[in-house]
């Protein structure tokens, strides 16, 4: 995880240890009240947990600041247990110092000490607990090289060898440097085809002892790519006009956005995309059925149609629908290419000889694309977002700037897609409308589409 992600994971992380810390309150208070009393009878009753709400409001929300002040969410790789402890212990006294303020000056009571002399025992071992099973996780990831984000590195040979020597293991398990270039040796052209072969997500660059020359060429080539270039900016003395500056493994980092920034933002949008596609998936379960009984009966063949396309950053997946074509349509595609009505890359034809009679209402309706709400939930494509295109249209762009629209993960509807989608022929207003979505991306901007895409579907505006 790169900077503001980090940044993103901690407060994730903050977030749940407050649940978890609420749920030892409350889990203390049950063992006390209900449960203790069947083995030992003559305890002495204690108030109901209305009167520690005090005491949850306190501790649930502040705890966790109390703790990333005191460093216990820093470091986790090479903390010991012991250090750990520490951090514990010194929030604990912090936080008994509040309360205990609060309890002299504001004159709350807490209803009883044995319920949280027993939370504190609780949540003491659970964040412990927590904190053991992150770093674990963390150290399989570093093993394995699971889960790392693909990277290209670029700079001069010396300035990416202390560049790497000097990165930490938390942030090293993160990435997985795919290609390496010397930008003072080799020409920008390397670097934009190691963006092309590796689908890299960002492009950092090491280059204290490169010209500011070539690192603008190579940072233009980014920008153009639609990929974030990261450079290493811990030389700076001054502040530069306009920046947007990140933070990687200690070192200051000088980023160019051309792509939505992460942010929660994206991340509910994350959320909204896989809730959204299973509750659609369910919705349209009978379409589903209808779909795959016409299909079968109409058309010898496989129900579904599987292909091979561009995904996040040019990312090869596997994207479903359902057969539309006769069974040996990739075989004629090229034998129909004369007939392309649209220009570049992209193969489309009016009336297409290939598509059965079901399958032309299927794409009409637009039912032929709801198996993709399985990509969806596999993370591999979002509700919003450009239509994903075959892996061979896409290495068949010439346009450099036109893989920009690579950079956000693809999408089952888009402002193509209620646009008029066939009604445009023209690939360069296609893409323009991509980049617009790109360029202007919101959470708003995104349930517009979706509240356009319905009726856009009931008037048949195409297929794509």
């Amino acid at each position: 995880m790169l900077g503001r992600r980090q940044e993103i994971n901690l407060q994730l992380t903050e977030l749940f240890d407050s649940a978890l810390l609420g749920f030892c309150l409350w889990f203390a208070h049950f063992l006390r009240s209900t449960l203790a009393p069947y083995f030992w009878p003559n305890l002495v009753e204690i108030p109901p947990i209305e009167e520690l709400y005090w005491v949850i409001a306190v501790v649930v929300p502040f705890t966790p600041i109390v703790l990333e002040y005191r460093g216990f969410y820093t470091n986790l790789y090479h903390k010991t247990p012991a250090t750990s402890l520490r951090q514990l212990g010194e929030t604990l006294v912090i936080m008994g110092t509040v309360i205990g303020a609060m309890v002299v000056f504001l004159k709350w009571n807490v209803p009883s000490r044995s319920v949280v002399i027993l939370a504190v025992t609780l949540a003491g071992t659970a964040l412990l607990l927590r904190e053991a099973w992150q770093r674990e996780t963390l150290r399989c990831q570093i093993a394995t090289g699971r889960g790392r984000e693909r990277v290209i590195v670029a700079g001069s040979a010396q300035d990416l060898e202390i560049f790497e020597d000097q990165m930490p293991p938390e942030q090293r398990a993160s990435m997985d440097v795919a290609a390496r270039i010397d930008i003072t040796q080799q020409p920008v052209s390397d670097l934009v085809k190691a963006m092309h072969e590796t689908a890299a997500s960002r492009v950092i660059f090491a280059a204290q002892h490169v010209h500011f020359g070539r690192i603008e060429e190579a940072v233009q080539a980014c920008e153009t790519e639609g990929v974030e270039a990261w450079v290493v900016a811990d030389f700076f003395q001054t502040a530069i006009a306009r920046p947007t500056f990140d933070v990687l493994g200690g070192k200051l980092m000088l980023v160019f956005h051309c792509t939505p920034q992460v942010s929660w933002s994206l991340v509910f949008k994350g959320i909204f995309d896989r809730i959204g596609a299973l509750a659609l998936l369910l919705i349209t379960m009978p379409l589903w059925i209808v779909a795959a009984v016409g299909v079968r009966l109409a058309s010898k063949g496989p129900v579904f149609f599987r292909q091979e396309r561009a995904g996040l950053y040019g990312k090869p997946f596997m994207m479903w629908k359902f057969r539309t074509m006769h069974s040996d349509a990739e075989s004629k595609r090229v034998e129909l290419e004369s007939l392309n009505e649209m220009d570049g890359p992209v193969f489309k034809i009016k009336d297409d000889p290939r598509i059965f009679g079901l399958g032309r209402w299927l794409r009409k309706t637009s039912i032929d694309e709801l198996p993709q709400l399985l990509n969806v939930l596999w993370g591999e494509m979002s509700l919003v977002g450009p239509r994903p295109l075959p892996v061979y249209e896409i290495e068949r762009i010439e346009k450099h700037a036109q893989r920009r629209r690579l950079s956000v993960k693809p999408g089952l509807t888009c402002l193509w897609q209620v646009t008029g989608r066939n009604g445009i022929k023209n690939f360069e207003e296609w893409v323009a409308l991509d980049l617009k979505y790109i360029d202007n991306w919101s959470l708003w901007l995104d349930l517009k589409i979706l509240v356009k895409t319905l009726p856009a579907v009931f008037r048949g505006l195409g297929a794509s």
